[in-house]
């Protein structure tokens, strides 16, 4: 069992930066997959982007590429997405995930799923 705790959102200007958190709690975590993905009002749960643990291979949407780069802590257990240059049609809630087989963009590939945290960009 995975249990995943999300956090960092936040009210930005346009323009800005933040850097949102996943802390992972577990005692089986190998293999591993974690990804973001968000959901704005009206939306369906979009892909953001994806890192494999061990190997640190990433892969994100192209909505968010060149600005957002995801990575991870092995120590901590913790993956982030740190999001530039946000723009408002970034706001939306953001949610980590984790799988341990095999997958990558679909929100059915993922097992695990935090809370979600709030991101709000302002114009």
């Amino acid at each position: 069992q995975v249990q995943l705790a999300d956090s960092g959102g936040g009210l930005v200007q346009a323009g800005g930066s933040l850097r949102l958190s996943c802390a992972a709690a577990t005692r089986d975590w190998w293999n591993v997959r974690m990804a973001w993905f968000r959901q704005a009002p009206g939306n369906e749960r979009e892909f953001v982007a994806a890192i494999f643990w061990n190997t640190e291979i990433t892969d994100c949407s192209d909505s968010v590429k060149g600005r957002f780069t995801i990575s991870r802590d092995s120590a901590k257990n913790t993956a982030y997405l740190q999001m530039n240059n946000l723009k408002p049609e970034d706001t939306a809630v953001y949610y980590c995930a984790a799988a341990q087989r095999i997958g990558l963009r679909r929100q059915s590939d993922y097992d695990y799923w935090g809370q979600g945290t709030q991101v709000t960009v302002s114009s």
